[in-house]
């Protein structure tokens, strides 16, 4: 079990930080803050909302939740905020969120994910914890990619095809 145990937790750090943030990276890349900051409606998200989201989303549920650090996070204002907060700001944040999340996600024992615990009101156990975080920061970058399409009007090149079979290419900067 302990193998299992510790290949999920891998691929969960592994999706996170080498998967769903260069993607993220990607989809923002040729966005100017303004855009970043475009909604559809008022009863829909930025991508600035949803950046600020995703890093007050794993803070709570990992670094605080898992990680034991103060919880303070004010989810409504993730929503709220309507400045044009600059890209570099918001990414640093994220980058910065991930990187204590990936620490915390590190240092846990494989014997440890059935542990309970209590996150935003949630009994829940730490795979839960880790799988909700997974799950819900890959909705969101689904979310993120599509706006970034919408607004750029071209495709974001995640993937080479000129050889036949698809060559992931997220990960690499694009000029």
């Amino acid at each position: 079990m302990t193998d299992i145990a510790q290949a999920f937790i891998a691929q969960s750090r592994s999706l996170l930080m080498t998967d769903h943030l260069p993607r993220i990276e990607r989809s923002l890349e040729k966005l100017s803050d303004e855009q970043i900051w475009w909604r559809a409606n008022d009863e829909s998200n930025s991508i600035g909302n949803l950046l600020l989201h995703l890093s007050g989303n794993v803070r709570q549920w990992i670094v605080s939740g898992l990680g034991g650090q103060r919880d303070a996070r004010v989810r409504q204002e993730e929503f709220d905020e309507r400045r044009v907060l600059p890209r570099s700001e918001l990414l640093g944040r994220l980058k910065d969120t991930l990187a204590e999340a990936d620490a915390v996600l590190a240092s846990i024992e494989p014997s440890a994910l059935l542990e309970a615990c209590r996150i935003q009101g949630n009994d829940v156990t730490v795979i839960e914890a880790i799988y909700h975080v997974v799950e819900h920061f890959s909705m969101h970058t689904g979310q993120i990619i599509l706006l970034a399409k919408m607004l750029r009007g071209e495709d974001l090149h995640f993937y080479d095809f000129s050889g036949g079979a698809p060559v992931e290419t997220w990960r690499e900067p694009q000029g």
